[in-house]
């Protein structure tokens, strides 16, 4: 299993950590505060860090708000180069809950992509709540990742990824489906936010 490197220790950074400790990968979480960072990776046998210090993993985990990508594609640079890329972010208009803040015709995993070409860009993660990926399940319903990307060995490494650490995964396509993800995962989340839905489950794949 490939090194992991999350940056971001959040609920979703928390989560996908803890999958990625579960399928065996070695693991290294980043974050602008080290000692948030260290919480979540102390239990998970994983090295911890602030954002800024060297890469350790193959696959680099974005788990941030999308209003701080730049910060951090802007520090590493270059160092992002043949690495796989995995974008968790949902570019929400978090003041009016009422847009992407993206163009209609692209999505956030598309900017990222065009500002670090030589990485390999994959959409994942961002259309399950933080509970689905902790719990393993969307109400009775198995969790699914669904997997977007350009590059047929980057999607399959974050489809085993997910697989050997418990979950469904499916391919969805090339990143442009990425524009998809991010309008379900928009809707997922105004519905929780409204209290239309419990922010323990969400959208399900079944079959």
């Amino acid at each position: 299993m490939s090194a992991v490197t999350i940056i971001g220790a959040g609920n979703i950074g928390g989560a996908v950590a803890a999958l990625a400790a579960k399928a065996g990968a070695s693991l290294q979480i980043l974050a602008r505060d080290p000692e948030k960072a260290n919480t979540v990776a102390a239990p998970l046998g994983a090295s911890a860090g602030r954002i800024g210090d060297a890469i350790a993993g193959e696959i680099v985990v974005l788990a941030l708000p999308y209003g701080a990508v730049a910060e951090v594609l802007g520090a590493y640079g270059a160092d992002l180069n043949g690495k796989v890329l995995v974008d968790v972010t949902n570019p929400i208009d978090f003041a009016t809950f009422d847009s992407l803040v993206v163009p209609a015709d692209s999505s956030a995993a598309r900017l990222i992509q065009d500002a670090v070409p030589d990485a390999h860009v994959v959409k994942a993660f961002n259309a399950n709540l933080g509970a689905t990926l902790a719990t393993g399940t969307a109400g009775p319903v198995p969790t699914t990742v669904l997997v977007a990307g350009d590059d047929a060995s980057a999607k399959r490494s974050i489809v085993d990824l997910a697989v050997a650490g418990g979950l469904r995964a499916v391919d969805a396509g090339a990143l442009a489906r990425a524009r998809e993800l991010e309008a379900l995962a928009f809707l997922q989340i105004t519905l929780a936010a409204a209290e239309k839905t419990p922010w323990t489950g969400g959208f399900a794949l079944v079959g």
